[in-house]
């Protein structure tokens, strides 16, 4: 419950009419969904404005309205009308006074690869004995997360958030608000570098989430990752840093075994019967998060193996499908240099009889390296697959890159639409049941719509 009172300290708003006594049974900022009794912000977005739908959250019964202006000759109608300078900040005070109020633990991540993988593997293995709140999707932005936080209530036993960035700031903001008392960063690597410029660039934004840590003040950092592994170095002071990975000295310490069946099989600090279903080895990284965040919230080792042993990943991350008879690993959620080498070895290391087929989209965000970047990737992908396929003018660096390696260009394809690349992989290609084909690129090029 919000009283008015409550929301005009929190967001520093003053009273602009109507029922000064309202309350409201929970804070709505989508006109479309709001029911009555709730709170409504009216945001400003690029496509929308909130505060064109005023009149029709009142008609739906909403309680207290919240906006930078009020519409005349509505104040004297049922809601109580609280004016502000900025919804969108607004939102986030307002999620910061809720956060505040929850006495459960708040869990959040980031990093440049793994975050809502990690999220949903911790909130799955975590519900085994807590009531578990978290972000929805990747609803991890300056909108997102403080939505989340307001449904936060007494119901709940922990919050476990991802925080995105490709701005400086961003994460420093998300922080400010959620205020973790256990924050974990998955890796650092090139993403986002159209504005974050380099790999210091991400760490300095990526980073920022620990200057807000609340008490117990745990910090779970990849020691194998050689910028975290600076201020892996730079805490050994604190004595709640702990540190997760494969290859060097950490706190939580996974021995990868290989494949087993259609997934993965590991050990956790000496520790065997660890499996995910995944074709993706990097994800063992992902659950060493989870694993050292539950036994530190108290669940023991048993448990969490028998947890992620039942997780089902997220959509579009290395998705073993098949359509057509043909096998396909849809990675199109997202791709950055990082998650594209982790997605061409699990192409690698996928057991197939036939062909290993690519189909590449542009990876985006990457700055003024973006040409270097393609290319790189396309030096990779020259003794990962046996078919490329590569959709958007910076996926053809790659390409190019590649058939100056020797590739054959009789089995390279350069698309300009998914629409072409469909019709080159059914039609020209015909996979066959034999063969493995791997979809990835970049949110905006949509390859999804090659699978449909």
């Amino acid at each position: 419950m919000y009283k008015t009172t409550e929301l005009i300290g929190a967001a520093a708003a003053k009273s602009a009419g109507g029922n000064e006594r309202a309350s409201a049974t929970g804070i709505s900022t989508d006109s479309r969904l709001i029911r009555p009794g709730e709170a409504f912000i009216a945001l400003r977005g690029d496509n929308f404005d909130g505060h064109d739908f005023i009149k029709d959250v009142i008609d739906k019964g909403a309680s207290i309205v919240i906006a930078e202006t009020i519409p005349k000759g509505l104040t004297k109608r049922g809601p109580a009308f609280l004016q502000v300078r900025d919804t969108t900040r607004a939102l986030g005070d307002i999620a910061r006074a809720r956060r505040k109020k929850f006495s459960g633990v708040v869990i959040a991540i980031t990093g440049s690869n793994g975050k809502t993988t990690t999220k949903e593997m911790l909130a799955h293995v975590l519900s085994a004995r807590y009531k578990v709140l978290k972000n929805e999707g990747t609803k991890n932005n300056h909108i997102g997360l403080p939505q989340t936080l307001l449904k936060l209530d007494d119901a709940y036993d922990c919050c476990v958030l991802e925080a995105g960035t490709n701005h400086f700031g961003e994460i420093e903001y998300l922080a400010s608000i959620c205020r973790p008392n256990i924050c974990a960063i998955t890796n650092i690597g090139h993403s986002h570098l159209e504005f974050l410029r380099d790999l210091s660039g991400v760490l300095r934004e990526k980073s920022s989430l620990l200057r807000y840590l609340e008490a117990p003040f745990i910090s779970l950092l990849n020691a194998d990752d050689a910028m975290l592994e600076k201020i892996i170095s730079s805490q050994k002071k604190r004595p709640l840093t702990f540190s997760f990975g494969v290859r060097n000295k950490c706190d939580f310490k996974g021995r990868f075994f290989g494949p087993q069946g259609g997934g993965l099989e590991f050990a956790v600090n000496g520790r065997n019967g660890f499996c995910l279903n995944t074709l993706g080895r990097h994800n063992v990284y992902n659950a060493l998060i989870a694993v050292a965040a539950a036994r530190l919230l108290g669940l023991d080792y048993g448990t969490i193996a028998r947890r992620l042993a039942t997780f089902k990943f997220p959509r579009s991350r290395l998705n073993l499908i098949e359509l057509n008879r043909v096998k396909f690993i849809n990675d199109t959620y997202n791709s950055n240099p990082v998650s594209f080498a982790m997605a061409l070895e699990a192409l690698r290391n996928f057991d197939s009889k036939g062909r290993k087929v690519l189909v590449m989209g542009d990876m985006l965000e990457l700055g003024g390296r973006s040409e270097d970047f393609h290319r790189q990737a396309g030096r990779l992908a020259a003794s990962s697959c046996d078919v490329f396929v590569a959709v958007g003018k910076l996926s053809h660096f790659a390409a190019e890159e590649a058939k100056a390696l020797g590739f054959d260009s009789g089995r390279i394809y350069f698309c300009s639409s998914n629409l072409e690349a469909r019709k080159a992989l059914f039609e020209k290609i015909a996979p066959s049941a034999d063969d493995v084909v791997l979809v990835k690129g970049s949110r905006s090029m949509k390859l999804e719509e090659i699978l449909t």
